[in-house]
């Protein structure tokens, strides 16, 4: 039985307030390392602990008490010059934030929390007595360490068939021709207890600067998550569009009265041509309205970093300030909480990759504090996240050598690599530049952690680096996954919907303009000599003409021409996910006006099969 049974309310509150007033306490603890005289900031982390206690106090949870208690009788000291803070203190602090936090840990599964460790508890008694501290190394980046997050699995998909998938989907069809009715999707399109972009609840992060595992029974931890802090004002203006659509449905169903009469006169007609088009602004404002309401400053996240770049500063003997811009910038809560793990890794890949140590940067003539941007800014639908740094760079010979020698690419193909397809190296599985493993890295799993994440929320990743002057990489991301915006194309006349984010314009392919190069189709566009991919030869679809557009896209790693037969046009779809049915190159399902499936392509999985088009097999008739 829970320890809060009747509770659980007022333990989701306590747990959503102190999750962030505790991250605010470490971003507050990390500007007192640099100015510990400062007695606003002693003050405001002073409160900070005692409102902690205070509700630690309602929940009975009295280990919690006794922890902040001292914690807070220590920072008494501070601020009222009794002691004065040193680098041993602050040590000891910060272990005791990071204890206070795998307490909350204990609570967001309904349990009561232990006693913090024994050692803590008497540095800390140790510190107020004035006597000197010496924190174990192992216990001085607990809070760093709670942030790593766990390398995700890879899954391997079989080949598709194209004709069987949209049979088990939607039902039998004949390639070449359309549903002669609307199909409804089965299993998986819409299914009850999944998010809009189909991830259970259990699948969800836990408690926000927490990791409590993912339980299905942790009905705490999964509520915290379902929970969202909205302005008033925008609740106001969905509920004031839900009464203009009211009125909007009575007076369709007035019109629709009239013609099922027999009145079909102009005026009528007129009228019910615009009482759609109302309707259809109204439904538009609304779906924007309520997209607002899941939105949240990134601050939120980006608070939770400085304290990680500090501990593993610390750890690594360097000397490391963290600098964030834009925390007001919006973005969808869900995609704020899937975003964790990536930046924890850019920020955690900086600091022990990308800044030099004391000594190098002194023998660069470089400043000894060296900087880590974590910016933020939204440009027009999308937002823009970069993490950069004034190291020592990326040397793309370094590593194409360390591909090679790890036997991730062959020295031919490392040899044909450009700068830049060099740097994107690092994404590939089990890359890494370290000779040997510590515990922060050189496993070689976090960077393709961050590619498989930023690709799942349907953004992507680049890199720019320079030697002696630092690396920038940005993250260029959707603002909502909730609805997305796609380009419905055909192959055949079965309509297939890719991404609008990748797509730069739409050409027509004229056979003339077509050059083989190295045994690939390629066409010249704007001085840019670019691969031609088919469609219809990426999923092995039958057809029977040459194709008669291209789609110029942007991929992660590359442009390209998409090869297709023609265009349906723009839609915002709401995409669901295949339960039970994981097809390789399929990010999800949608459905079309008439109610017919289109599946969602993942232009990333298919472009990972090598090109195979030559110019005569483009525009080789089908036998």
């Amino acid at each position: 039985m829970s320890a809060f049974q009747g509770m659980e309310e007022l333990l989701q509150d306590f747990l959503t307030e102190a999750s962030e007033l505790l991250s605010d306490v470490d971003n507050k603890l990390v500007d007192l390392e640099q100015r510990p005289g400062d007695r606003k900031l002693l003050n405001d982390i002073f409160r900070g602990f005692h409102t902690i206690k205070g509700g630690a106090g309602f929940l009975n949870a009295t280990e919690l008490v006794a922890l902040c208690h001292l914690t807070e009788n220590l920072f008494d000291k501070l601020r009222t010059g009794a002691m004065v803070l040193d680098a041993a203190s602050m040590d000891v602090i910060l272990e005791a934030t990071g204890a206070v936090r795998s307490m909350f840990g204990s609570l967001a599964q309904s349990a009561m929390p232990p006693a913090a460790d024994p050692a803590l508890l008497g540095a800390l008694q140790a510190v107020l007595d004035g006597g000197e501290s010496k924190p174990a190394q192992a216990r001085l980046t607990a809070g760093a360490k709670a942030e790593v997050p766990l390398p995700l699995r890879s899954v391997d998909f079989d080949a598709v068939d194209w004709v069987g998938l949209y049979e088990a989907v939607a039902g039998p069809f004949a390639p070449g021709a359309q549903p002669t009715a609307p199909v409804r999707p089965k299993t998986g399109l819409g299914a009850e207890g999944h998010s809009p972009h189909g991830r259970r609840a259990s699948d969800q992060p836990d408690v926000e600067g927490m990791r409590v595992g993912r339980r299905d029974t942790d009905k705490v931890a999964v509520s915290a998550e379902s929970t969202i802090r909205i302005d008033t004002s925008r609740l106001d203006q969905v509920l004031n569009l839900s009464g203009e659509i009211g009125l909007a449905k009575n007076r369709l169903n007035c019109l629709r009265t009239d013609l099922v009469q027999g009145k079909t006169d102009t005026e009528t007609l007129r009228a019910l041509d615009q009482a759609v088009s109302h309707l259809d602004l109204l439904v538009g404002d609304l779906q924007n309205a309520v997209m607002k309401t899941r939105m949240q400053p990134v601050g939120r996240l980006f608070q939770k970093y400085p304290r990680v770049a500090r501990d593993l500063a610390r750890q690594l003997g360097k000397q490391v300030g963290l600098e964030i811009s834009g925390e007001e910038t919006e973005l969808d809560k869900t995609m704020i909480e899937d975003l964790n793990d990536p930046l924890i890794h850019l920020v955690r890949n900086a600091v022990d990759h990308g800044i030099e140590t004391p000594e190098e940067r002194a023998a660069q003539k470089k400043p000894p504090a060296s900087i880590v941007r974590l910016a933020a800014e939204q440009v027009g639908d999308h937002i823009i996240i970069q993490v950069s740094d004034d190291g020592r760079g990326m040397r793309p010979d370094v590593l194409r050598r360390k591909a090679v020698d790890k036997g991730l690419i062959d020295a031919e193909t490392a040899a044909n690599m450009d700068d830049q397809e060099a740097l994107r190296l690092v994404f590939l599985p089990g890359f890494s530049t370290k000779d040997s493993v510590s515990s922060v890295s050189g496993r070689g799993v976090g960077m393709d952690v961050v590619k498989t994440n930023i690709q799942k929320l349907n953004g992507r990743i680049d890199i720019r680096s320079v030697v002696g002057e630092g690396t920038v990489f940005t993250i260029h991301l959707p603002l909502t996954l909730a609805i997305l915006p796609v380009l419905v194309i055909k192959v055949g006349e079965q309509p297939f919907a890719v991404p609008l984010s990748l797509v730069r314009e739409i050409i027509p392919i004229n056979p003339d303009e077509v050059q083989e190069v190295s045994g690939r189709a390629t066409m010249m566009i704007r001085n840019e000599v670019l691969p031609i991919r088919s469609l219809a030869s990426m999923i092995g679809w039958p057809v029977d003409k040459p194709p008669a557009y291209g789609v110029l896209m942007q991929s992660a790693l590359r442009s390209f021409v998409l090869a297709v037969d023609g265009f349906v046009g723009r839609d915002d779809v709401v995409m669901k996910p295949l339960d039970d049915i994981k097809p390789k190159g399929v990010a999800g399902a949608t459905l079309s006006g008439d109610g017919s499936v289109v599946l969602v392509l993942d232009m990333e999985q298919l472009l990972a099969e090598p090109a195979r088009e030559t110019r005569e097999e483009l525009f080789k008739l089908a036998a």
